[in-house]
């Protein structure tokens, strides 16, 4: 369904992103933020997956600072490469690219953010220091609670998995405790329960989530 294109930093760095497209009149846009995985082919469907409900989707490849063309499956073996990966893109980096993304986004109307994995964390830190942003919506992103003294600029969603290895429930009431109108939701399984590719995939958590990300846009993006 999509396309590949290239934007611009404003730090002059070229990155790719994976264009998908609604039919008709988009009923606004989407940025869709990146696992550890790269733009790989979950994401790509993910991307999709929006576009059919009539968002116009941009996800960029927030790798090419480090590794152009990044894309790995979920192996043990991905899961290292995908590390070293995400190790070569500092936060700041990935801001520059996620807001180059946005204000190329905003000639479709109000625009909202939904990241996974890495692109969780991600997805907070659009909502934190990204002007313009209607909404953000964080899947399981194992580095907010760093994060969790910083100040929204829009509303947020976070889905976290009770049984998540990565990240302790602790960690889900400390950010709870520091954003007490950020809406969150915790589900009975683990981490990366949307990504039908991976073993912690759970249809229930994942359609349900799916069923509040699509309210919450519907109500705040269009």
């Amino acid at each position: 369904m999509g396309e590949t294109i290239r934007l611009k930093a404003e730090d002059g760095h070229m990155f790719d992103v994976y264009k998908a497209d609604p039919t008709g009149k988009p009923r606004g846009a989407l940025l869709v933020i990146q696992e550890i995985f790269g733009v790989n082919s979950h994401m790509r469907a993910v991307a999709d997956g929006f576009a059919a409900d009539g968002y116009a989707v941009l996800c960029p490849a927030l790798f090419d600072r480090g590794d152009r063309n990044f894309e790995v499956g979920y192996t043990p073996d991905d899961i290292a490469k995908g590390r070293e990966a995400r190790a070569k893109v500092p936060w700041e980096a990935a801001v520059l690219d996620m807001k180059a993304t946005v204000a190329a986004l905003q000639q479709h109307g109000k625009v909202g953010a939904v990241g996974y994995c890495w692109g969780g964390s991600l997805a907070w830190l659009a909502a934190t220091r990204i002007p313009g942003l209607a909404a953000s919506v964080c899947y399981y992103g194992g580095q907010i609670a760093q994060f969790k003294d910083e100040a929204p600029k829009c509303p947020v969603m976070m889905h976290f998995g009770e049984t998540d290895k990565s990240i302790p429930m602790s960690d889900v009431e400390a950010i709870r405790a520091a954003q007490p109108n950020v809406e969150i939701h915790v589900y009975p399984a683990g981490h990366g329960f949307n990504c039908d590719q991976r073993a912690d995939f759970h249809a229930e958590s994942s359609n349900l989530a799916r069923e509040r990300t699509l309210a919450f846009f519907r109500q705040h993006v269009g």
